[in-house]
């Protein structure tokens, strides 16, 4: 019998992604933004052939995607090399040069709008006012522009335009936990929600008419429920929800009279209808765990963007009650059913919070005695059934992997998420270093043999546990955490600070608590070996704050490996970065094995 060589590393990193999509109004082709050749680029699909073909040469990632009302041309965004300075372009259908929208250097042009008629965009940038951010409206046609909106209590963003053009609802972002929903009615500004003394969170915002539209919040409530608004009568109206369900996003199939409604209940995606005549709710089973996004057609066709622990993103669609999988991206040389599956486990933290998480197990024939433990990002995150390449590589090198959604992360009701602002370094420290020590009871993992590695705010929790907490790990990886909390709220971009305080807390006011929870504070204890990893562009977590731990480490005569990517901003958007940078990493586990 032929017998094959066992798999590389680089097989799990050829994984190709999807970060949007967009259907045509006709549904005669989709396109997506997909790393087929390395680097993220623009492509389309001739439905209903499966065959994809290359519309962009722009090798940058794309942050969104859609079609004008009459299919004609595509908008889109793309920044470059992960600065987040995005940039609204508009396509041909049939590929080729962008057409430059709205361009210009060091500026943010951000959640394009297009009119019914596809003549003018509205849209949301920083180019006038960078912290509060102002929306304006641009005329496709005579090339004039217009300021609608200049954001002065917090930083404001236009989320929805009625048909006729006439009401304009805007997105203020006090914090991540604290928003506020305004309608611009003909000059005059009202607020949406009651007067209330309770934070509150909004979702999609979607008209249904030109003067009614839906919405999800958890106003007055801890779990998100849609909602509604009448411009006329200025009256807010909760409408429906489902136990244990977190309504996130929204799309309008106005033929059947019917929203649909995605969101999360725990580590799943959920996806349900609502008949707005029958006033009714309907479940609809997705073929996906992981749900990125979805949208309706006036066909009442639903396509659907999502994947699962063990099969890559795709596109799928709903046709008279049946999915068909449109794109079939898959791994290289891999079996899925050779993967593995998370268990959902719950475990107790120091005070008797319920923490979820996911385990998995390593195949018993290959599991190397090590445990790799992933403190998430956001913070207001959380991890769900999905496939991330180093995850299933991780088990397939023989290492179990354990991911707790601690106090803060989403998913869980808007209280359980704000039990992180002004405390990044107590709670949700706690309850990693419970949920490790539930692991060694359990004999899920020995303590002795347990990596750690996080990114972003799950690189600062590495970086926190590694400080204050040094024995339990056998060594430690920081991708783009925050190393000091002090320089850390001043290097943020502008638009964050305002809900810096509330999130974290005041340089000045809160000075205790932020040297208490900055890993740079216990420098003296990060004594097992490390790996630091920093995008040079990256615009949350600046290189400075992996320069200045690095520094300081090494002056202290602690060995430190510094990776820097000079083409990369928040994370990875190259997959030669990717491949070099994680084979690396996994390199680095290895040779501190005992």
């Amino acid at each position: 019998m032929m017998k094959f060589p066992r798999l590389d590393r680089e097989s799990f990193f050829l994984a190709l992604s999807i970060q949007d999509f967009s259907v045509s109004p006709d549904e005669k082709q989709l396109i997506y933004s997909t790393n087929l050749n390395g680097t993220y680029n623009i492509w389309g699909m001739d439905l209903p052939n499966q065959y994809p073909y290359q519309l962009t040469t722009m090798n940058q990632a794309c942050f969104h995607l859609s079609f004008d009302k009459q299919g004609e041309f595509i908008l889109t965004n793309f920044d470059h090399d992960g600065d987040e300075n995005e940039q609204i372009y508009a396509l041909s259908r049939l590929g080729g040069s962008l057409v430059p929208l709205r361009n210009q250097e060091g500026v943010r042009h951000m959640e394009p709008i297009l009119s019914k008629d596809g003549k003018r965009l509205y849209y949301t940038s920083n180019k006038e006012n960078k912290t509060m951010l102002s929306s304006f409206v641009y005329d496709l046609e005579t090339e004039k522009e217009k300021m609608l909106f200049d954001g002065k209590e917090a930083p404001t963003t236009l989320c929805a335009v009625s048909p006729e053009e006439k009401y304009f609802v805007y997105f203020l972002h006090f914090s991540n936990t604290n928003n506020q929903l305004i309608i611009d009615t003909d000059g005059e500004i009202n607020n949406v929600f009651p007067e209330t003394k309770r934070d509150f969170t909004v979702g999609n915002v979607k008209f249904i008419n030109n003067h009614t539209f839906y919405f999800t919040t958890n106003f007055e409530e801890d779990v998100s429920y849609l909602a509604s608004y009448d411009v006329h009568t200025k009256t807010f109206k909760k409408v429906a929800h489902l136990q244990d369900f977190e309504m996130e996003s929204l799309d309008w199939d106005e033929e059947r009279n019917r929203l649909f409604i995605s969101g999360t209940s725990g580590v799943v995606s959920r996806l349900c209808s609502y008949d707005l005549k029958e006033q009714q709710l309907n479940e609809i089973d997705l073929p996906v765990t992981f749900l990125l996004k979805f949208m309706v057609m006036d066909s009442g066709n639903c396509y659907v963007l999502g994947n699962t622990e063990t099969s890559l993103g795709n596109i799928y669609r709903l046709k008279e009650g049946s999915w068909t999988k449109l794109t079939n991206h898959r791994l290289i040389g891999i079996d899925e059913k050779a993967l593995r599956k998370a268990e959902t486990v719950r475990y107790q933290s120091f005070d008797g919070l319920e923490i979820e998480a996911l385990y998995y197990k390593a195949n018993p024939e290959t599991h190397n005695g090590y445990t790799l433990v992933w403190p998430h990002g956001g913070p207001q995150y959380h991890e769900q059934k999905s496939f991330i390449s180093f995850f299933q590589l991780a088990i397939y090198e023989g290492y179990n992997l354990f991911l707790p959604n601690f106090r803060g992360s989403t998913g869980y009701g808007l209280q359980f998420t704000k039990m992180i602002e002004k405390d990044w370094g107590h709670g949700p420290r706690l309850d990693m270093i419970h949920g490790i020590e539930w692991l060694i009871e359990t004999g899920r993992a020995e303590k002795e043999r347990i990596f750690l590695f996080g990114g972003s705010y799950g690189g600062y929790m590495s970086l926190l546990l590694h400080g204050r907490h040094a024995y339990y790990f056998q060594a430690v990886v920081d991708i783009c955490g925050p190393s000091n909390l002090f320089s850390f709220i001043n290097s943020v971009p502008e638009h964050w600070k305002p809900g810096m305080e509330e999130w974290l807390g005041h340089p000045e006011k809160d000075k205790e608590k932020l040297t208490e929870d900055s890993p740079i504070s216990y420098l003296d204890n990060m004594t097992k070996p490390m790996m630091i990893v920093q995008g040079a562009n990256d615009p949350r977590v600046v290189k400075e704050e992996s320069d200045q731990i690095v520094e300081k480490l090494r002056a202290q005569g602690t060995e430190v490996e510094y990776i820097v990517m000079e083409d990369e901003g928040h994370g990875f958007s190259k997959k030669e970065n990717e491949i070099k940078v994680f084979s690396r990493i996994f390199d680095f586990f290895k040779e501190n094995q005992k």
